[in-house]
């Protein structure tokens, strides 16, 4: 198929001027500095050096109480040596899953929009002078498409990505988002569309993301990449994405937009693993001090290779995949009511040693190239991608595997449209309360994906995995002493029957 003309633009140079709000920096500085203060991160990772193990001890009983931890006791936890306690600090993060979000896993496909960027930085495909890269920028009705190619696979969320270019401005992207809501298939019993559109994409001003908030957003994401000063500057040499506290205080500009579910990030490989964990645990209590809510969500992704981007090959900081898993098990020791993504850019090894430990989010049947979900081109064409995927398995195989292994899928979306959501869902999820929606909305979604697009052998084992379920919901005092069990059994009876779109 040929590749779509890239609309007309406006000059790139005056919109660059305008895009960066200075006042929308200030506003949150306190006496004119950033909340990352990269020598006191630093030494407190050195002060904490040979933690006692009655001291790391108390730290995870602190965090099994889902109480977020302070920078010290997060930096005692990267310092830790002893391989007996790490095991047990994987056990503490598998547990606190378990509280927080029950045995459920929610899955989701990311959609690129278009990899026109005016940044340069050192480690992306998309980056401005990679002449390498086949440049596109999807229309409307180019995504509507990929939208129906997830759709027809049983897709519920999706996460949005774009560059940083005025073609794909705040207003291009609303227009995506309410072309993907409008999007309906058939299926054997109704129809299909897509519930919930996060988006990841460059910072904006508050009005430009109020656009975005009247057009139904889901979460806003943007990762720092490195929140180390240096490093920071040195990997993003130039483009608007240069300007470090514009990032940083991206998601500070949703609060006050009215966008409540947000996400913070950070790209592992950059810069030392440990001082990116005390980064991501700083930023997550800057945004509970300003608004009383942290991140949605904290992703993690490592470093992977990109066509035209040598950083990404050639980096001393490259995160080993046992410090992966470190880094997996204090994140959710830390932060423990943020739901964790891990997405294909990791191996089906490496998700299935590291999901267990805290992971609640991760995608399937990925696909990043422009374009790549309605077109079937090669799944993993590096000229046309922002990096390379290490486990490309469809959503029927994770799916399969997930239920073998005593993990169920949810499809839920239900805690968004019933307004839990922002500081709502914080006390939630910290006593627990929200897991158990969470595991009746998982059933109900669970049933409806089966019977819709599941294959004979993954709706088998799904099968078992809701009797399972089912059964565990039956003897919980919380359902039945507050008749929810009995809703339960309503709805998954309808949806059997062929309804659609049914949550507690």
């Amino acid at each position: 198929m040929p590749m779509t003309a890239i609309p007309p633009q406006k000059n790139s140079n005056t919109w660059i001027k305008n895009v960066i709000k200075e006042d929308e920096i200030t506003k949150y500085l306190q006496q004119g500095k950033d909340f990352i203060n990269d020598d006191l991160i630093i030494s407190q990772l050195d002060q904490a050096k040979n933690p006692e193990k009655s001291y790391i001890h108390s730290i995870i009983d602190k965090a099994l109480s889902i109480e977020r931890l302070e920078p010290g006791e997060t930096a005692a936890l990267l310092n830790v040596m002893d391989q007996d306690l790490w095991s047990e600090i994987y056990e503490a993060a598998g547990q606190i899953k378990k509280t927080v979000y029950d045995n459920r896993i929610v899955t989701f496909a990311p959609l690129y929009c278009g990899n026109l960027c005016v940044n340069n930085c050192l480690y992306c495909g998309f980056r401005t002078e990679n002449t390498s890269e086949k440049r596109r920028l999807l229309s409307i009705e180019e995504i509507k498409k990929e939208a129906e190619a997830l759709c027809k696979i049983g897709h519920k969320r999706l996460i949005l990505v774009y560059g940083e270019h005025p073609s794909s401005d705040a207003d291009y992207m609303a227009d995506s988002i309410k072309a993907i809501y409008d999007t309906k298939i058939p299926t054997k019993k109704g129809f299909a569309q897509i519930r919930r559109v996060n988006i990841n994409a460059a910072p904006m001003s508050i009005s430009d993301l109020k656009k975005l908030w009247s057009v139904g957003i889901g979460t806003y994401q943007v990762f720092q990449e490195t929140y180390h000063h240096q490093t920071y500057q040195k990997v993003h040499p130039s483009g608007i994405k240069s300007h470090y506290q514009w990032r940083l205080y991206a998601l500070h500009r949703g609060m006050d937009a009215g966008i409540d579910d947000l996400a913070i990030g950070a790209l592992f490989g950059l810069y030392d693993w440990r001082f990116e964990v005390m980064g991501l645990l700083y930023h997550a209590i800057d945004m509970e001090n300003h608004f009383g809510v942290g991140p949605h969500t904290v992703s993690f992704p490592r470093l992977t290779p990109a066509e035209g981007a040598a950083f990404s090959i050639n980096n001393q900081y490259q995160v080993s995949d046992k410090d992966f898993k470190k880094i997996v098990a204090v994140l959710r020791l830390s932060i423990p009511y943020s739901g964790m993504i891990i997405t294909a850019r990791e191996s089906a090894e490496v998700r299935r040693a590291v999901i267990p430990l805290g992971c609640t989010q991760t995608d399937a049947s990925t696909r990043i190239g422009i374009g790549s979900y309605s077109e079937q081109y090669n799944q993993q064409e590096k000229e046309r991608q922002q990096f390379m995927l290490g486990d490309t398995r469809s959503l029927d195989e994770l799916i399969r595997e997930f239920a073998e292994n005593g993990t169920i899928t949810s499809f839920c979306t239900a805690g968004y449209r019933c307004g839990r959501t922002g500081d709502k869902i914080m006390g939630m999820l910290k006593n627990g309360h929200e897991g158990k929606f969470c595991k009746l909305n998982a059933i109900l979604t669970f049933r409806e994906w089966l019977d819709d697009f599941a294959s004979e052998e993954t709706k088998q084992a799904g099968e078992q995995m809701i009797l399972k379920e089912i059964e565990e919901a039956k003897k919980d005092p919380f359902y039945t002493n507050s008749k929810l069990f009995s809703i339960l059994e309503q709805y998954y009876g309808r949806i059997k029957n062929g309804e659609r779109d049914l949550f507690i």
